[in-house]
């Protein structure tokens, strides 16, 4: 499989970013009805058809150079966006084997992976689309140029949070993070699973959050799950963390009915979640997609169901995402591609070609309603 990789792209002052075609065809959309409401929705994480996001265990991307680009950017101002607590050393380790055998199964065009000596310590990595080649000894962290789960996060696409599993509950005890939106490693550090999902509004009194709980600690290595989750991003922005609100969040007031379809994007987080041999924690991956409504709005049933989903969205739920300042716009933007036909269930795109990219000429809709 080739990927056409984009290393030219930027996530922060002048943006630049765009999804090919089939980049949008094969983008995870999150809405399987016309309505949304918070949900655990998690199912197993097996391979997926070739061409979606789901057929390797850690997606890689045309966007995958620029993407590891960016998360050196911000690492280099702040550095504590990747912290590990002192007794998740094993987990660390387990997670770097984890990400490399999968990355070399499922891409061994770019990934190579070998193992020498007489006990398979010796190991050599190589990643062809950044150019790294490292031997170092697997459990020697003095072998490597940064500690193991900086190392290989350093090389993936999303952010990794370590989950210690003890006392019948999970605490987020380690992580790298540099893609989030809206939350903080450095303020989360520390914490149990309720207390983190703490400002999340009406899951908790669905009972939502005790059953996911509930179902993460029965979790088996070898048997990963996943879920999809969503907000929407003004501007093609990784970085939607607290530390760096100052950047972004002045954004969120600069929709306008002329330049929503292609400043607004939506936000979709391939959550997949891990059990880890060794350490017995669990390695929590949330992975990042970004489309504009201009490139979504393509695929007819989309941009349709997407309308629907923010016209019917709970006031909670938009004040919790952030889209109270310009829901309404994206609303009435989206309103020309509802002609308020039934769709069909499901997520899948269900069209082979794109409709043609949306022009500058091209006629808005009128702002008094839809």
């Amino acid at each position: 499989m080739s990927i056409a990789f984009k290393p030219d792209e930027s996530f922060r002052d002048v943006y630049q970013y765009r999804n090919s075609e089939a980049a949008i065809l094969r983008f995870p959309f999150p809405f399987p009805e016309d309505r949304y409401m918070y949900s655990v929705n998690i199912e197993p994480h097996t391979s997926g058809e070739p061409g979606t996001v789901f057929r390797a265990a850690f997606d890689i991307d045309e966007h995958y150079v620029a993407e590891c680009r960016d998360r050196a950017l911000t690492l280099e101002t702040d550095p504590l966006r990747c912290q590990v607590l002192d007794h998740m050393d094993t987990a660390q380790w387990d997670t770097l084997e984890l990400v490399m055998e999968s990355m070399a199964r499922d891409y061994p065009e770019y990934f190579q992976l070998e193992r020498d000596g007489a006990e398979g310590t010796q190991w050599t990595w190589t990643n062809r689309p950044l150019g790294l080649t490292q031997s170092f000894v697997f459990g020697d962290a003095d072998t490597l140029p940064c500690a193991p789960l900086e190392y290989i996060t350093r090389q993936a696409q999303g952010d990794f949070v370590l989950l210690d599993h003890r006392d019948d509950n999970l605490f987020m005890d380690g992580g790298m993070v540099t893609t989030q939106a809206d939350w903080s490693l450095d303020f989360d550090l520390g914490m149990s699973f309720m207390e983190w999902h703490g400002p999340v509004p009406l899951a908790h009194q669905a009972g939502i959050f005790e059953r996911a709980l509930k179902f993460l600690l029965r979790l088996q290595s070898g048997a990963p799950v996943r879920r999809l989750n969503w907000t929407m991003t003004v501007n093609p922005r990784l970085d939607t963390s607290p530390e760096h609100y100052p950047e972004w969040g002045p954004d969120r007031a600069s929709i306008t009915p002329e330049n929503v379809g292609g400043k607004l994007h939506l936000r979709v987080e391939l959550q997949t979640l891990f059990r880890l041999p060794r350490s017995n924690a669990i390695l929590f991956c949330v992975r990042c997609y970004l489309i504009s409504l201009d490139e979504l709005a393509r695929v007819p049933k989309w941009g349709k169901r997407l309308h629907r989903v923010l016209t019917t969205l709970p006031q909670e739920l938009a004040e919790y995402k952030g889209l109270v300042r310009y829901r309404d716009t994206a609303r009435q933007w989206l309103a020309q591609f509802d002609d308020g036909a039934p769709t069909t269930p499901g997520t899948l795109a269900e069209v082979e070609r794109l409709s043609p990219p949306l022009d500058e000429s091209h006629t808005r809709p009128s702002f008094a309603g839809s």
